[in-house]
């Protein structure tokens, strides 16, 4: 599906998503506790859709509230004797800690792949769950994956690299292992996402405690998962477009609905913020068109003086990498964001596609060792396909906010992996003049 969008200014109010990062760690864990777990604020995401599929799967029940909460009635069923084949759409998340969790099951569980998700490596999974006494196969590195428990804890080394997703995973699982765990990690990536874990974990019921350098995390075995009611975080990854919008092509946007205090590691995208030169306020107003005030409280975002160009450190952050090229496409100079070995195994290979899709639109984007470089100045409009990936596809939208014509985005429908209503909700918050 293609995407005509014209230049054009933002401004007033619009919520933040919520996180999908959030909603399927608390998925995970509300599957396994006993009785009727409520999730408030959730994700309408695809991978958010696909981790309530996999907790249907496994046994146990899901559904909506009349308010837009939903219930799941846990917990899976972890004595099940049939095996079992298992979608995990396009979700890398949910397959890694996918397969922790179904190492739980002594049955046979195979996670499936869909698009883009089939290309990206699973090998981290292998040694350390066999070593904790479950099998596990692959396709030479690559989905599907079987696992096939028990899970019985012990001490396991795990490369966290590459990804902190399957850390996230045996957390989660090994508070269901009858033995205490030890995992060493060596190089751990996006060590916030693995906070936000434990910080979840917490929140239902179960313990999990880290070294101060993230090397080592113990986890007593025989735990229980317990319901409750949970609120969905705010998602920092997906309003850091709002937030660069606002900052580049906004008269001041109002953005409630993220905890400054959140373990998302793309928060930081507020440091970026501030070393362009864009003025981010917590505010209770919306200052935009005449609107009303509102009494939530969220971040105003709007330009200050000529944004400027920037360096950032992205290697704990490489979501922001998109958001962070559209903000850097329109600042004075050469910005140098660092941490492109982090892009590989993405959705797509996200540093040859925002050369790509940025100079397709008259922006020049380089890759020079672990840095991208972006020469800011003024997008000229023009065509650019999304490489099937979400965040590319918003960034593209957001240069297109003051470029001199119109951006064509190709293959616009995958924002729908986080983000459904992503171009109505960019739609919504147009000013004129």
């Amino acid at each position: 599906m293609e995407r005509i969008l014209s230049p054009r200014r933002v401004g007033g109010r619009l919520r933040a998503p919520a996180s999908k990062s959030s909603m399927q760690r608390a998925v995970a864990c509300a599957m396994l506790a006993r009785g009727r777990t409520r999730l408030r604020n959730p994700s309408s995401s695809a991978d958010s859709l696909a981790a309530l599929g996999l907790a249907a799967a496994l046994g146990a029940a899901w559904g909506r509230e009349a308010d837009g909460s939903v219930w799941i009635e846990g917990p899976v069923d972890l004595g099940r004797a049939s095996a079992l084949e298992v979608s995990c759409g396009e979700s890398g998340l949910l397959m890694r800690m996918a397969s922790a969790v179904a190492a739980l099951v002594p049955a046979p569980t195979r996670l499936l792949a869909s698009g883009t998700l089939a290309r990206r490596p699973v090998s981290m999974v292998m040694e350390p769950l066999r070593a904790l006494g479950a099998s596990c196969e692959s396709s030479a590195g690559l989905p599907p994956v079987t696992v096939r428990g028990p899970l019985a804890g012990g001490l396991v080394r795990v490369d966290g690299g590459e990804s902190s997703q399957f850390l996230t995973g045996l957390l989660i699982a090994l508070a269901l292992a009858p033995g205490d765990s030890t995992i060493l990690v060596e190089g751990l990536a996006s060590r916030g996402y693995v906070d936000l874990t434990i910080d979840t974990m917490r929140a239902f019921g179960a313990r999990a405690t880290r070294s101060p350098d993230f090397a080592r995390f113990e986890v007593p075995g025989g735990q229980a998962y317990r319901a409750r009611d949970f609120a969905v975080e705010g998602d920092w990854s997906g309003a850091a477009f709002l937030l660069v919008a606002g900052a580049t092509a906004g008269r001041g946007l109002l953005v409630p609905g993220l905890d400054r205090n959140s373990s998302q590691p793309d928060r930081a995208i507020l440091a970026a913020l501030e070393a362009a030169g864009a003025l981010v306020d917590d505010s209770t107003q919306a200052p935009a068109g005449g609107e009303a005030p509102t009494a939530e409280a969220g971040l105003f975002v709007r330009g200050g003086a000529p944004l400027r160009a920037f360096a950032f450190d992205a290697r704990a952050c490489p979501d922001l990498f998109p958001p962070l090229v559209a903000l850097a496409s329109s600042c004075e100079g050469l910005s140098r964001l660092r941490g492109v070995s982090r892009l590989r195994a993405k959705e797509s290979d996200r540093a040859a596609a925002l050369v790509e899709v940025f100079g397709n639109i008259g922006i020049t984007v380089m890759i020079e060792g672990d840095e991208l470089v972006v020469e800011g100045g003024r997008a000229s409009g023009g065509k650019a396909s999304s490489w099937g990936d979400h965040r590319i596809a918003m960034a593209l939208a957001v240069a297109s906010l003051r470029a001199a014509g119109p951006v064509v985005i190709e293959g616009a429908e995958c924002v729908a992996k986080s983000w459904p209503s992503f171009f109505e909700d960019l739609d919504s918050i147009e000013v004129q003049g």
